[in-house]
């Protein structure tokens, strides 16, 4: 198979150099953007865009699969353990990859906690489940997160506090995350894009954390006529996000504000941010809520496959548990 952009057919040296410059690096990258972003870039017409979009899609296969060669690779699926076994039975096993997973729910509710117990439960094979015939050799070695902050609620503290309950190395987890700060949604943006340059250079990224999802779309476009720009930002931040999901087989999950709804006569008195965009870009969407004491009820009320669920699960010192 062609290794090199200029391999594409109409992609000479120079129009290779703007590819890279705008982080357009490998063929499946070219192959997944739509014409309107290849056209963003100086010297290159939505035409040749075209063009170059089709050929790189030729050079990777891309096309229709049999429904069996989509079961084949629902084989290649791995779930990462919540540390509540109640919160893994409602998900089948654990969090999916291939997948985006939202948590949403009020300040207090546990999101950042679950956030946090991911990145530690990443280090711990006990809470890895998977069909290993079916992934590649050494998919699942030297796992790596990254979380990406917008709130400044990361805490390397608690992530050793949870990892000393679990028996694990508490520094050898933080050595495998990589935390960036967001200050606005560009630079959350721009930190989502920029994961396909840490597995490119080595690193194996099998957990993406975004906490908060939409709190900075949120601050900065505030009122009705900044709703559109807003939301179709959200869209192609979800899909990036997706997009990571699917090609590199890793766990996505999200935490999501919400907001009180004024006509809430039925249903929930408050819903998550982001309205249609994040509901149909997220593949599981749970709902938290506090119970008494330590104990969270998370409800899950969006998925391909499983049924509307509730499970009740508690968060400690020593971290997330039944």
């Amino acid at each position: 198979m062609a290794d090199k952009l200029t391999d594409i057919p109409g992609v000479g040296p120079s129009i290779a150099e703007k590819l890279i410059e705008a982080g357009y690096t490998d063929f499946m990258k070219i192959a997944t953007a739509s014409i309107g972003e290849l056209a963003e870039i100086d010297g290159i017409s939505e035409k040749v865009a075209a063009k170059i979009i089709a050929h790189a899609r030729e050079l990777c296969d891309l096309g229709f699969k049999s429904g069996t060669d989509l079961l084949k690779q629902r084989k290649t699926v791995w779930k990462l353990s919540t540390g509540s076994k109640e919160l893994d039975r409602i998900l089948n096993g654990g969090l999916e990859s291939q997948s985006t997973i939202e948590f949403a729910g009020m300040f207090g509710s546990g999101k950042t906690q679950i956030m946090h117990q991911a990145c530690v439960n990443l280090q711990c094979d006990d809470m890895i489940i998977a069909d290993k015939e079916a992934l590649d050799e050494g998919e699942l070695e030297d796992r790596k997160a990254v979380y990406i902050d917008t709130e400044g609620t990361f805490r390397p503290e608690r992530i050793m506090q949870m990892a000393e309950a679990l028996g694990i190395d508490g520094q050898k987890v933080l050595d495998n995350v990589f935390v960036a700060r967001a200050y606005n949604s560009d630079m959350q943006m721009l930190y989502a894009e920029k994961i396909e340059e840490l597995i490119r250079s080595g690193n194996n990224i099998k957990l993406i954390i975004v906490d908060s999802l939409t709190s900075t779309f949120r601050n900065e476009y505030t009122g009705m006529g900044k709703l559109a720009e807003r939301q179709q930002k959200l869209g192609r931040h979800m899909a990036t996000l997706n997009k990571l999901a699917d090609l590199y087989n890793c766990v996505v999950l999200v935490t999501n504000q919400v907001a009180s709804r004024l006509d809430a006569f039925f249903g929930p008195a408050e819903q998550p941010i982001g309205g249609h965009i994040v509901g149909h870009a997220a593949t599981f969407r749970f709902f938290l809520r506090k119970g008494k004491g330590d104990k969270r009820i998370a409800k899950l009320y969006d998925s391909p496959h499983l049924p509307d669920s509730e499970a009740i699960f508690r968060i400690t010192e020593k971290g997330i548990h039944d």
